[in-house]
């Protein structure tokens, strides 16, 4: 009988060997210690561009961190005011106000610590991190006044100095407001052989522009019919902050009582023609819609009332018969700035908040003709004027800054006497102000001259200005004058 042998298999002797060395390694982990820099997983702006709208990013980590060491060695060129907050590996980092529009920005972490640096004795710092993200550019819509562009509705990007002509040469543009994310600009137009203003369709005209990664922009130029005027007028609209909700104030044709607000979606989902439909409510005057885009706001008889827009409209929310108009709501819809008619002919100015204060900010003898709250701040800009003839009535407008804290008033502007078609536009940065001069045809020319006023004056000629907003608080004496355009239009409007 023979005794048998155990050998050692090739394999087994790379098996052993395999196992020593990672039992080496192991040990060698153990003793120097976690050798791992903590680094950042996810940064939600990278290489993003961001609006107005974008008011926080995150950082996350990939373990938990010391905050303080990470709030100590956060960097932001150029700087951005905002506040920190935490939730596990998650940093988010809040701005305290709109960033600058037209700015590349970039985000830097290093010698940021995680949370056992201390316990284990370990003061490396995290792997260096470097993010970037742009704002948009600062552009702005207006309409065009000299021959070859008279009417048309024009983009003009500030930052790239580049001018893009919208709407075709056979449209006479009336009125616009672009589209939350700045790709379309829903307009109002007659066509270029009528004089009737009252024949006006509405249109959607792309820009060229996407500010979604996923998304490509599409040509500029684009237009397209959303609502024919062959039955009803269309007098004016107002197109909801979340750009999904227009409200047309229109009148029947052949039925002049028939006459009040329609409502009407920008998109269909189940790919239908879209549609407007008649609001039921009680006709009414001047209105806007909500900051959260659900309701609109409409002077009906003595008062304003607040009409759902997806309910039974014909039983108003709230009806506020102190006053008579809204002119404006704050971006997040807690206050709002609203208009008293008073028996002696003057006009006050309130900020009305969703908590029931109402403070007076001003009184005019003349008119309260725009207000817009301040993204950036707790100020309201207003374009008002003043009655400096009573027997000619003879009115002279102004801009005025209000702090909404103190009702104090600081004066911006004084314009020319008797300009009252001045039309006003608030940057989405709160760092700038557009107003445009317009100046009257003579009487013996305004018939060959399709560009209207609100008014109904004939307009020759007008020149857009660019006024460099300073928070109201600042002491700076040196007073802040308004700059002159090298464009010629009307009415301008900043993208979004």
């Amino acid at each position: 009988m023979t005794t048998s042998k155990a050998f050692i298999q090739p394999l087994d002797r790379v098996a052993i060997t395999f196992i020593l060395l990672l039992s080496l390694l192991i040990g060698l982990v153990i003793w120097q210690g976690d050798a791992v820099k903590a680094k950042v997983r996810n940064f939600t702006w990278q290489n993003l561009q961001i609006g107005s709208e974008d008011r926080a990013f995150t950082l996350t980590f990939s373990r938990p961190m010391d905050t303080k060491s990470v709030e100590d060695n956060l960097k932001i060129e150029p700087p951005l005011a905002g506040k920190i907050s935490w939730a596990g590996r998650r940093m988010v980092y809040t701005l305290l106000t709109p960033a600058p529009y037209g700015t590349n920005y970039k985000v830097q972490l290093q010698g940021a610590k995680d949370q056992f640096a201390k316990k284990t004795g370990n003061n490396r710092g995290n792997q260096p991190f470097v993010g970037s993200f742009r704002s948009r550019d600062r552009a702005i819509l207006y309409i065009g006044v000299n021959p070859e562009e008279r009417g048309q509705l024009i983009l003009y990007n500030l930052t790239q100095e580049q001018k893009k002509v919208l709407s075709p040469k056979d449209l006479i543009v009336m009125d616009f407001e672009p589209f939350p994310d700045g790709d379309k600009i829903l307009f109002s137009a007659r066509t270029s052989k009528t004089q009737d203003l009252l024949s006006a369709q509405l249109y959607t005209v792309t820009t060229g522009i996407s500010t979604k990664v996923d998304q490509q922009a599409q040509p500029a130029g684009r237009v397209d019919l959303l609502l024919d005027s062959k039955d009803y007028q269309n007098l004016k609209f107002d197109l909801s902050p979340d750009g999904k909700t227009i409200v047309i104030q229109r009148g029947n044709k052949s039925n002049p009582g028939d006459f009040g607000l329609w409502i009407m979606p920008t998109t269909s989902d189940s790919g239908e023609k879209l549609t407007a439909k008649p609001l039921k409510s009680q006709p009414g005057g001047d209105f806007i819609i909500s900051a959260d885009s659900t309701t609109v706001a409409v002077a009906q008889g003595q008062g304003v009332a607040t009409l759902p827009l997806k309910k039974d409209a014909g039983k108003p929310l709230e009806f506020l018969p102190q006053y008579g108009l809204v002119q404006a709501f704050s971006q997040d819809g807690s206050q709002a700035a609203m208009v008293k008619f008073n028996t002696d002919y003057t006009r006050d100015l309130f900020l009305v908040t969703n908590q029931g204060i109402e403070k007076s900010l001003l009184k005019t003898t003349g008119e309260i003709l725009n207000c817009q709250f301040d993204p950036a701040s707790p100020t309201l800009y207003c374009l008002l004027t003043q009655l400096v003839s009573k027997e000619q009535y003879i009115e002279q407008p102004y801009v005025v800054a209000i702090d909404l804290k103190t009702a104090q008033q600081k004066p911006l502007l004084l314009l020319p006497i008797a300009q009252r078609n001045v039309q006003m536009s608030l940057s989405p940065d709160g760092l700038g102000l557009l107003f445009d001069q317009v100046v009257a045809q003579p009487i013996a020319a305004q018939t060959t001259n399709p560009l209207k006023t609100d008014d109904g004056e004939a307009i020759a000629t007008s020149s857009l200005w660019l006024m460099p907003l300073m928070p109201i608080a600042d002491t700076t004496t040196a007073q802040i004058q308004p700059e002159k355009l090298p464009l010629d239009g009307f009415a301008p409007h900043w993208l979004p």
